[in-house]
């Protein structure tokens, strides 16, 4: 090839590309959720998919594909065209903290997924059904200690299963451990008096906190939210307790640099309006958002922390 044809070749790709990225998107989107509806990870999909089909002038439908701890859902994702059609609203749940918890994942978190961005990031609430005969996170504690195994949780993602197993072990306790698709139906079958006890998002735990049908002992977050200024930080009993979980943005491997930063800067406008901060807010999540390399970064040393709380929690892969 001659040096003039090299030269063609390369303006004609690299118009080619830009062509790409002013044509992008010409069709909508999937937002894929690896959880149910209701849950923190489908509210912030929702509000992400209002605030982004303004902005690109696409719709954005979303879609939930939940069970085995979100990896159906991300695996989907992980096997779609790179072609920005196809996104994932991922979690520390399937994109770092199920390398340790399951013994198979079908899918590489960090090689088959292009990162777009950080989203959010809420606590978990200890709530309990009003048959449990404690009062506060103190008695809530040494009723564990007293009944081993007595107290069943629920669990419907990594972050609410660790969340519990970590307490149960920091506290010198046990508790059976009931696994769900998702949070909310672990919430149902709580207030039925299937299990007791529940580690929710904040989001749903305040629905239920304000309904007045459960009992609320402590967030996992090292401070008190400021959503719920009254309840404790878990930490306040238990020294060295604490689990956050974070939402981000995900692509397929190999997406055309163009679209990702199309998508990036996209998430990073919405994150920023004032409408998205808002509603984000009110359902329990603090904005925590970062673009793309922050993502990346935070998977590597997240995949890693996740296997330390495993660890601590007593926790064996399944």
């Amino acid at each position: 090839m001659s040096l003039r044809q090299f030269l063609f070749a390369a303006l004609t790709a690299s118009v080619a590309s830009t062509a790409l990225a002013q044509a992008y998107p010409a069709k909508p989107i999937k937002l894929i959720v690896p959880f149910p509806a209701g849950s923190a990870t489908d509210v912030a999909a929702r509000v992400l998919a209002e605030g982004m089909t303004r902005e690109l002038a696409q719709s954005i439908i979303v879609e939930n594909k939940a069970g085995v701890q979100g990896t159906i859902g991300a695996s989907e994702v992980a096997k779609a065209a790179p072609d920005g059609y196809t996104l994932l609203v991922t979690t520390s749940t399937t994109q770092a903290a199920v390398v340790s918890l399951l013994k198979k994942v079908p899918y590489d978190p960090v090689k088959d997924f292009t990162p777009i961005g950080k989203i959010a990031t809420t606590p978990f609430v200890l709530i309990a059904n009003e048959r449990v005969p404690a009062t506060d996170l103190k008695s809530f504690i040494a009723y564990v200690k007293a009944n081993p195994d007595k107290v069943r949780f629920g669990q419907g993602s990594s972050g609410s299963w660790v969340s519990g197993s970590l307490f149960a072990s920091m506290i010198g306790g046990e508790m059976q451990m009931i696994p769900y698709k998702g949070i909310p139906p672990a919430i149902t079958d709580m207030l039925g008096g299937s299990i007791e006890v529940v580690f929710a998002d904040l989001g749903n735990a305040q629905a239920q906190i304000k309904g007045g049908k459960v009992k609320a002992f402590g967030v996992t977050s090292n401070r008190r939210a400021p959503q719920l200024p009254d309840l404790p930080a878990i930490t306040e009993q238990v020294p060295g307790y604490e689990l956050v979980p974070w939402f981000g943005l995900m692509a397929p491997a190999n997406l055309p640099k163009d679209i990702a930063t199309k998508l990036t800067a996209t998430l990073q406008k919405v994150l920023a309006s004032t409408e998205a901060k808002t509603k984000l807010t009110s359902a329990g999540f603090d904005i925590d958002s970062t673009d793309a390399a922050g993502l990346a970064k935070l998977i590597d040393s997240e995949i890693k922390r996740w296997g330390q709380l495993t660890k601590a929690a007593k926790i064996e892969a399944e």
